[in-house]
């Protein structure tokens, strides 16, 4: 094991286990205690990280009654709208599960597109009001996916988003599934949207990981009929590989990247199974050494079921590799 490598432990899949700020940020809301809540995301000026603590809110066991107490006492406040919307979008994506369409039942989407309208309400209202509101598109481009409005309208609220937030990557990581074909998108589509958004993106940000996110969506796919073999070889071509280093090398692997960024670990993470999966152990290494413990289940459960087992032998393999 490389020194630069501190001792291992169990892999930590969940952000509020890797990050002591949002953990006081669940507890905050387990108390009921709105003050903490908005001095957590008011300390939070890094839109990409406000979307990660609006999710550990929004999924929290009482985020329905917290919020619906919250917003009558402050009612018309913004950041509580986007919040409770993003649990009511969260709580119906829970019910549609994971599976594709076809796997889900007619009851399941009824109930599924019922939370979604409910949060697209609030949400054009806030958008309305608050035409600059990060949180608010970026919920509206998930929402163009779970009730299937089309590219075109997820396109357009993510250039919305853009207008004044140009390099927000959550929002980027969410159009980039509509533009998957499991979406109806292509991946000609995706690929070139991963490009385009991690070449013009600032060094150092975690954007270059979308180029990772494409291929990883590629490989899945290839994966369907159960040719893993036919995957592993997509990954493999030199033009994938090329375009996965060049992505890390200006983002994650970038000596302007933030270490303490939220998404610097859902980043690392997917360069890190990109390359694992593509038998590339040696090059996953710097990212596993990034990552210590912090792992995901996404991708990672593109390449095995069982994420946490994937991400331990993987990474195993590549530090003793690189």
């Amino acid at each position: 094991m490389s020194a630069l490598t501190p001792p291992l432990g169990r892999p930590l899949l969940e952000p509020i286990e890797q990050f002591p700020v949002l953990a006081d940020l669940r507890s905050a809301v387990l108390r009921n205690d709105l003050d903490a809540v908005l001095g957590t995301f008011a300390s939070l000026t890094d839109e990409d990280d406000r979307a990660l603590a609006c999710r550990t809110v929004a999924e929290a066991p009482n985020a329905r009654l917290f919020l619906q107490h919250a917003m009558k006492g402050r009612p018309g406040d913004p950041l509580l709208r986007a919040v409770f919307a993003d649990h009511l979008i969260m709580a119906g994506w829970n019910i549609r599960t994971g599976q594709r369409a076809e796997h889900v039942s007619r009851a399941q989407f009824d109930s599924f597109h019922a939370h979604l309208r409910e949060a697209e309400v609030l949400l054009i209202d806030l958008c309305a009001e608050h035409p600059d509101h990060a949180l608010a598109w970026y919920l509206r481009v998930i929402n163009a996916r779970g009730l299937e409005l089309g590219t075109g309208e997820a396109v357009r609220r993510h250039e919305r988003l853009a207008e004044h937030h140009p390099h927000h990557y959550s929002g980027q990581m969410q159009l980039l599934q509509k533009l998957c074909p499991k979406w109806g998108g292509t991946f000609e589509e995706a690929h070139e949207f991963a490009r385009a958004r991690a070449e013009a993106a600032p060094e150092g940000g975690p954007h270059g990981a979308l180029v990772a996110l494409a291929q990883m969506e590629h490989y899945l796919e290839l994966r369907k009929d159960g040719d893993r073999a036919a995957a592993e070889s997509y990954l493999r071509e030199p033009a994938q590989h090329t375009a996965l280093a060049r992505a890390a090398a200006r983002s994650v692997l970038h000596p302007a990247a933030r270490a303490d960024a939220f998404h610097a670990v859902g980043a690392h993470n997917a360069f890190a199974a990109a390359h694992s999966a593509a038998g590339r152990h040696a090059e996953a290494a710097p990212h596993f050494r990034a990552l210590g413990d912090r792992a995901s289940s996404f991708p990672w459960g593109y390449v095995d079921n069982d994420a946490e087992a994937a991400f331990t032998r993987h990474r195993k393999t590549a530090l003793a590799k690189g």
